[in-house]
């Protein structure tokens, strides 16, 4: 990667990250810290306004924006994919965004890359009988108790068809098995639990604050399933 294009990247970086350490920055980019310093300052001489917190790093100070991004044709070609597995593999929740999301990237890609891509939609298609929880729309609003540390509020159905209202801290989304799995502290047992969204029969966020005092992480929580390394 050249400098320009190194450059370029970083702003991006910093756009999408509220602070980010010079570490961090040195890392992503395969760069020493004394560069990530020249790269700051290389930004700053071009106007771009990047200020510094000590103890959180680097960002882009409020009111600042890129002009629009242009995509590559191969880029534009992986986010069509992406789109074709979120509309097979996701819910009603979160496939009008994906689509939003798409037509933004076709409406900043060049004449010429648009026939191309537009050939290649009508050419991906996913076969996924068994997988029946299109019709939810549950993923978005557990997504954002995710981000927030909201406590979910369920109307849950087990495999037994016993009913139940739960109050779940949510730490995570797992997808196996053609099914997606809310993790999360379960108010009412005291402990970790999945919840199948397809037995979800009412879902909620709420403002209710977390209980647990010491929650896991998702990777920390599979970890202590202990379960056998893939094949």
């Amino acid at each position: 990667m050249n400098r320009i294009d190194r450059l370029f990247g970083l702003v991006t970086l910093l756009q999408a990250r509220r602070y980010t350490p010079a570490e961090h920055i040195a890392t992503h980019f395969g760069i020493s810290v004394r560069t990530v310093y020249r790269d700051i300052s290389a930004l700053g001489e071009q106007g771009i306004p990047v200020s510094f917190e000590t103890g959180r790093g680097y960002f882009l100070v409020q009111g600042y924006f890129l002009p629009p991004i242009n995509f590559t044709a191969d880029e534009a070609h992986a986010l069509l994919l992406l789109e074709a597995l979120g509309t097979t593999l996701t819910d009603h929740s979160v496939q009008p965004h994906m689509a939003a999301a798409l037509h933004k990237v076709r409406a900043v890609l060049r004449g010429p890359a648009q026939a191309p891509l537009d050939h290649l939609a009508t050419g991906i298609r996913l076969s996924v009988p068994e997988y029946q929880e299109r019709h939810l729309a549950y993923l978005a609003p557990v997504q954002l108790a995710l981000a927030n540390r909201r406590v979910l509020a369920l109307d849950y159905c087990d495999k037994q068809g016993r009913s139940t209202q739960r109050h779940v801290e949510p730490i995570g989304l797992v997808f196996y098995n053609f099914t997606w799995q809310l993790v999360g502290w379960c108010q009412l047992r005291q402990a970790y639990r999945e919840f199948r969204l397809a037995r979800v029969q009412h879902l909620a966020v709420t403002e209710r604050p977390f209980t647990n005092q010491a929650p896991l992480s998702l990777a920390d929580y599979l970890a202590s399933l202990n379960l056998p390394p893939a094949a």
